[in-house]
Formats: structure tokens, C-alpha cells, sequence
């Protein structure tokens, strides 16, 4: 028995010498100390030693698990801090090198076009309303005096979802269901993404509005003329003017265009304004009696103007952006521009 002892003792020095590692130390640990262990078969074959040897050969046994237990642990300490080490080591982060930043974002133009917006008819006493983008038929078109049969449809290409249900092809349904909700005196404004079947550099499938809606008694082209020319003046420059050129839409009657100077040139002629001095910016007119009347407002009391801008129009021209569909492509060297 004292020469199995001896012999496991330097087998396991042995072994013990090779092993550097945590890994290959526990597997040492349960190769000489584990259930299946070499000293759990060695401790079986105590039974076949007389009985006054047991106790002597049982300590030398003991002994030697003992000893070897406390080897084991040193040799882990020890490699454990030495994996330790080559890890760290290997891990190490040099900082001296530039960080990796996040870069900061920015306003996008269009909203920034839309927050003034907001900003300067809210100064002028406007409330702002917002509407559905999925639109019935009854107030997209009918109530604005266009029925099922006019020609006016043709004008607006249309996403229909069923024959009643359309994506809005203006923010002006919203206008009718504020004159439908809402006794005169009414002043709001409409902002919101509208659709129409149309795409190339200057429309866009969807796009943003702002439509206004002034409901009053003696309202006239002349209020209609001040207020658009006091908003243009804020959101381009004090010097820009405005006029009026006949035009048709079914839900004002007269109905206008209305251009601006050129805020590029200051109306000389340029390549934005093609030489003219002018850009169109959007259509207005005086409401028509009939959307007055569909919707519930006495026409021979009220009367009224509503107008319409495209946001994009105005973001173009104010920052001589060529093509509207730039600012739905997310290209990050077009938006650090307005930071």
C-alpha cells in the first residue's frame, strides 16, 4: 500500500509539472480526487488489508489526498492570476486613440419650415387643427362643392381605398369639418401630409401642407391679400411682395395663384425664378357659398378666404433645393447643411 501511495504521489507531480492552466488543472483534480477518481479506487482496496493496518495505511492515504488537495489550490491561484493577467493584456484598450462620437442631428428643413409656419399664424391669433390622412369621399371632395361627377377630380389624382375612402388629397377636409364643428368667427390653419398620384423632381406622391380657413363677417380678397402678404414677408424678408393672378379651384370663387418676389434675387430674375422676378407659392381664394352653405354656415352672413401651401415648395425656394425627393432620402451630407 505505502508503494501504490509513493506511486500515485509521483505520478501526480508528474503531471502536475505539464499542467499550466485552470482547465487543465481541474481536469487533474478530477482525474486524482474526483468520485472516479485515483484515490477513490485506491481507498476501496483498503478492504483487503488486515485490520490493525487499516488505520495506518487510511491516515497515509488521507495524508497524501490532503497534500495534494492543497497543491492543487495554490497551482489555481496561481494560474488563474496569470490567465488573468495574459486577458487583461490582451484586452487592453490604448487611450491615446481618438473615441468614436456620435454624431449630433439636426433639424430637418422641412420641419423647420413647418415650425415657423406654426410660429407666425399662430402669432397672427391662428389655431392649429389637425385631420385624418385616411379621408372619406364626403369630406375630401363633396363638401368642398367637387361631387362625384366634377371635372375637379381629374385635377387631383387620387389614392382611392374603396369608392368612399381616399388617402387626402389636401388638408382641406379638415377645413370642413372645423366649419361643421365650429360657429364663425373661425381662424385656423391646417398643417399635415397629403397624397396624390404624381412623382418627379418637383411632386411627390406624399407630401406636407398647410392650409388656412378664415370664417367671418365682410371678409374680403383684401384680408385675404394682407394676411398672405404679412406672412410671406416673415417667413422670407420685409422687401418681399406678393400679387394675385386669376385662377380656378372649385371650393373658392374668385380663386387666385399667388406668386412672391424671388427671395433668391429680390425679384430681379434669376435661375430659381427662371427671370422672372416671380415664384408661384401657392393658391388661395374667397370660399364659395356652396362649401359655406354644405356646411351649415349662412353664406348671406359669412363669408371667408382659405389658401394652401405646399411645405416642400417653400423649403425649396427658400433653401434652392432642385428636387423635391432629396428630402426623403435620408443622405446625411444634405441634412449636416442644416445644422
Amino acid at each position: 500500500m505505502q508503494e501504490t501511495i509513493d506511486k500515485i504521489t509521483r505520478s501526480f507531480n508528474a503531471e502536475l509539472e505539464k499542467a499550466s492552466s485552470v482547465a487543465e488543472l481541474n481536469e487533474l483534480r478530477v482525474r486524482y480526487l474526483g468520485k472516479n477518481g485515483v484515490f477513490t479506487e485506491v481507498m476501496k482496496s483498503l478492504k483487503d488489508i488486515a485490520k490493525e493496518d487499516k488505520p495506518f495505511f487510511g491516515k497515509l492515504l488521507n495524508d497524501a489526498r490532503v497534500k495534494i488537495e492543497e497543491v492543487l489550490q495554490e497551482k489555481d491561484k496561481t494560474a488563474a492570476k496569470e490567465e488573468q493577467r495574459a486577458r487583461l493584456l490582451a484586452e487592453r484598450i490604448d487611450i491615446t486613440l481618438p473615441g468614436v462620437s456620435a454624431e449630433a442631428g439636426s433639424i430637418h428643413p422641412l420641419s423647420k419650415v413647418k415650425a415657423e409656419f406654426a410660429e407666425i399664424f399662430t402669432s397672427l391669433g391662428f389655431e392649429i387643427k389637425e385631420g385624418p390622412e385616411v379621408e372619406l369621399d364626403f369630406f375630401n371632395f363633396q363638401l368642398l362643392n367637387i361631387p362625384k361627377d366634377h371635372p375637379a377630380r381629374d385635377m387631383q389624382d387620387t389614392f382611392y381605398i374603396t369608392d368612399d375612402v381616399v388617402l387626402r388629397t389636401h388638408t382641406s377636409p379638415m377645413q370642413a369639418r372645423v366649419m361643421l364643428e365650429q360657429k364663425p368667427p373661425i381662424r385656423v390653419i391646417i398643417p399635415g401630409k397629403v397624397y396624390r398620384v404624381d412623382d418627379d423632381a418637383s411632386h411627390s406622391p406624399m407630401f406636407q401642407q398647410i392650409e388656412g380657413l378664415v370664417v367671418d363677417k365682410n371678409i374680403s380678397l383684401c384680408d385675404l391679400k394682407g394676411c398672405l402678404e404679412t406672412v410671406c414677408k416673415k417667413l422670407f424678408s420685409s422687401k418681399t411682395k406678393i400679387r394675385f393672378r386669376p385662377s380656378f379651384f372649385p371650393f373658392t370663387e374668385p380663386s387666385v395663384e399667388v406668386d412672391c418676389s424671388c427671395p433668391l434675387c429680390g425679384g430681379k430674375g434669376c435661375r430659381i425664378c427662371k427671370g422672372t422676378g416671380w415664384i408661384e407659392i401657392l393658391g388661395a381664394g374667397i370660399l364659395n357659398p356652396k362649401v359655406l352653405d354644405n356646411c351649415g354656415i349662412d353664406s348671406s352672413v359669412y363669408s371667408g378666404f382659405a389658401f394652401g401651401v405646399g411645405m416642400e415648395r417653400v423649403a425649396m425656394i427658400r433653401y434652392g433645393i432642385p428636387d423635391i425627393r432629396i428630402f426623403f432620402e435620408n443622405d446625411i451630407r444634405f441634412l449636416k447643411q442644416y445644422k
